[in-house]
């Protein structure tokens, strides 16, 4: 005789992958085993975050470092440290000027300072002082010793001078640091004792965005003490791996850790608490509660984290170094977070019990349904508007984006340096009055290596390049002649990479063993990084759409909808590029550095998926149980307000970058927050459902959700639902 099961079993037997979620939701919110969930993150914290206190000291800002071992540039680098020991030193550019022109006073002193200089700071020979021909400005020239690992080595360097130099200046007379260590230690003094301010920065604000969202006094504090653990945990990973794997690790991949952590973080939590809110109504039972919501919110999260990670990994096949630190950093970031999202989350808010969502704590509700307009009153009637007409939404929607897109054609590349910080600096007032009164590359003269064979072909050939003010022979080591070449325009710009390209070019064509020669320095550095940059570009932007196209086939087994979805994100991302260009006008910083377009990629389309994800995998669970049509309306319901507050919090981290004095964080907080905001309130909420919609049923080919059950636990939770 058989027995029939009992009325909501689920008799169907679990796929390995769900029978591990199960088991892993019970491991996080079981009554025992959260004690020790708990435990475990606490002996990570207190080992990390002392760890997390020292990324500064593994930080590398120099520009040299970050390109690839094939450059030019590169190549000249390692022909300086080997030949003419040159190793790990930069150079300090002290500039004096005097609009009236220099006095005797004035000489005496730029005499006194350079005998000062290199007597106790220099690592090498300080040149005499060149004095401008119309008597105005003088610079000395002061090698200055680096640390590849360990950037206090430089920064001290410099403060040192300017200590020099700054003592008993006659009055009138103004002295600025400039040239490629002047630049360096002005990055070093942003980039300072920024951590914690950003850090306390970013936290203030999800914390406002929490309290807002929750409208609780103690709930909001659970996901930020959970974010702020998960990234002090990361970043000591991440120092680790730089300190003993050599990871490359600079001032804007530590900051974007943190920003990221935080966002990333509190996505993640909005998700889990929005559904852990749920399913609190539907069970007495606080653990059993968890359980579902972990076992619900665990693709979505999965996916997520696992699109963001493998998407940023893909920046290791990039050609420059920075690049290809940055994927593993971020990558790093997200896997952490995830993890503490996905357990230590779920396991202090079972230890807690309902009441930190005082003063509306969820009860247990027999017959609740998601979705009722009484909980989601705003999204119902979001939904009945898409639901009406969704083929006027999606294409009024698609037309705001594509004009936005249009503003793109505004973009200007090509950054200089006295375009790189919002406020006055050092390096950047010494570079303009270096050319204001010599030839504007004195300060960072072009550096040619030749075998001596080909010294003399080599120094003719440089001299009729245009754009060469003068070229001469600075020194010759073992076999190799080291030559300068002064630039008739600014290290920084434009018109002198084409200068370094015309001396390339001229050193390729020449007789014998000139044509050996390379050209490095800092324009030189300029070009290879744009030409790195144009490279990285063309291999890195495919490569990550198809890792979002495979994993979104994957998370919603079928081929019409990640297509579509695709699509959505790229035209998001088009969109973003303009709205933001255009507003990088409005602000009176049009100039982008050519990275910030793969940056701006890498984020908008790895992080905007994840609201896809959140979106699609919600309406495929609802069309399981409603149908189409009234699943997408479902999935659109209860996801709207989690995805609209993860949006604000994402968009408000990237905006603290803004508080960064440099206008490369600027641009990059203003472009993420955009098209974050823009995928937020357009794409997710009315494009890809209404396109949903429109296309019916047929977005899941060649699957069909419609046909497969939900699972029993759910059928019994639901039994009050009625379709439409």
């Amino acid at each position: 005789m058989r027995t029939a099961p009992a009325a909501g079993t689920d008799t169907a037997q679990p796929s390995p992958a769900a029978g591990a979620a199960d088991r892993y939701s019970r491991l996080v919110s079981g009554r025992r085993s959260k004690w020790a969930v708990c435990a475990i993150w606490i002996l990570l914290i207190a080992v990390g975050g002392s760890l997390a206190a020292k990324l500064g000291s593994v930080q590398d800002n120099d520009p040299e470092t970050w390109l690839p071992a094939s450059a030019q540039s590169t190549q000249a680098v390692e022909l300086a440290e080997e030949h003419f020991a040159d190793k790990d030193s930069s150079t300090a550019v002290v500039v004096y000027a005097r609009g009236s022109g220099l006095t005797a006073a004035d000489l005496d002193k730029v005499g006194g300072d350079r005998d000062a200089l290199a007597s106790g700071v220099a690592v090498g020979d300080v040149p005499e002082a060149a004095v401008s021909e119309d008597g105005k400005a003088a610079f000395v020239s002061v090698p200055l010793r680096t640390s590849p690992s360990d950037n206090s080595v430089l920064g001290d360097g410099v403060d040192r001078v300017d200590e020099l130099t700054g003592d008993g200046v006659p009055e009138g007379l103004e002295v600025r640091i400039a040239g490629e260590a002047g630049n360096i230690a002005d990055y070093i003094d942003v980039y300072s004792g920024l951590d914690a301010a950003l850090l306390g920065a970013a936290l203030g604000v999800v914390a406002v965005l929490l309290l807002l969202t929750y409208r609780s006094p103690v709930l909001w504090l659970v996901p930020l003490l959970t974010v702020f653990l998960a990234g002090q945990v990361a970043g000591a990973v991440v120092y680790l791996l730089a300190k003993h794997a050599g990871l490359v690790v600079n001032g804007q991949s530590a900051f974007i850790l943190t920003v990221l952590a935080i966002g990333v973080g509190t996505d993640y939590a909005l998700l889990l608490i929005a559904r852990y809110r749920e399913e609190l109504h539907r069970h007495e039972d606080r653990h059993e509660a968890m359980a579902v919501a972990v076992r619900r919110s665990l693709p979505a999260i999965t996916a997520s984290a696992a699109t963001v990670g493998i998407a940023t990994l893909c920046l290791v096949f990039g050609s420059m170094n920075s690049t290809r630190g940055l994927g593993p950093v971020v990558a790093i970031g997200v896997a952490v977070v995830y993890l503490a999202m996905t357990s230590l989350l779920p396991a202090l808010l079972v230890v807690l019990g309902r009441w930190p969502f005082w003063p509306f704590i969820p009860r247990h509700t027999p017959g609740y349904e998601a979705g009722a307009e009484k909980e989601h009153g705003v999204w119902v009637r979001i939904a009945s508007a898409v639901a009406g007409k969704p083929r006027t939404v999606w294409i009024g929607t698609a037309a705001v984006l594509a004009a936005l897109a249009f503003g793109a054609t505004t973009v200007e590349t090509g950054q200089t340096q006295a375009e790189q910080f919002t406020n006055e600096v050092d390096s950047v007032a010494g570079q303009e009055l270096l050319a204001t009164h010599f030839p504007a590359g004195s300060a960072a003269p072009a550096d040619i290596y030749v075998p001596d064979g080909g010294a003399a072909d080599a120094l003719r050939a440089v001299e009729d390049v245009p754009g060469v003010q003068s070229a001469s022979t600075a020194a010759s080591e073992e076999g190799w002649t080291h030559l300068t070449a002064v630039l008739s325009d600014a290290p920084d710009t434009a018109a002198a990479r084409e200068t370094v390209a015309d001396i390339r070019t001229a050193l390729e064509a020449g007789p014998g063993e000139s044509a050996s020669a390379v050209v490095g320095g800092q324009s030189a550095v300029a070009l290879d990084t744009s030409d790195a940059q144009s490279e990285e570009e063309k291999l890195l932007i495919p490569l990550i759409l198809g890792v979002v196209l495979v994993m979104l086939i994957l998370l919603l087994r079928a081929r019409v909808a990640p297509l579509v979805l695709l699509a959505s994100v790229v035209l998001s991302y088009a969109s973003a590029v303009g709205a933001a260009s255009l507003l990088f006008h409005a602000v009176d910083h049009p100039r982008i550095d050519r990275g910030l377009l793969l940056f701006g990629f890498l984020f908008l389309v790895a992080l905007g998926v994840d609201y896809t994800i959140f979106l699609m995998t919600r309406i495929r669970e609802e069309v399981q149980r409603y149908g189409h049509r009234r699943g997408t309306l479902t999935g659109l319901t209860v996801t709207g307000g989690v995805i609209t507050s993860a949006g604000l919090v994402l968009a408000a981290t990237f905006c603290v970058l803004a508080a960064i004095p440099t206008v490369q964080s600027l641009q990059q907080g203003l472009l993420v927050a955009i098209g974050v905001l823009l995928d937020t309130f357009l794409v997710r909420t009315l494009l890809i459902p209404a396109l949903s919609l429109e296309i019916g049923p047929g977005i899941w080919r060649p699957g069909r959700p419609e046909a497969t059950p939900a699972p029993a636990e759910e059928k019994s939770a639901h039994l009050t639902a009625v379709g439409s």
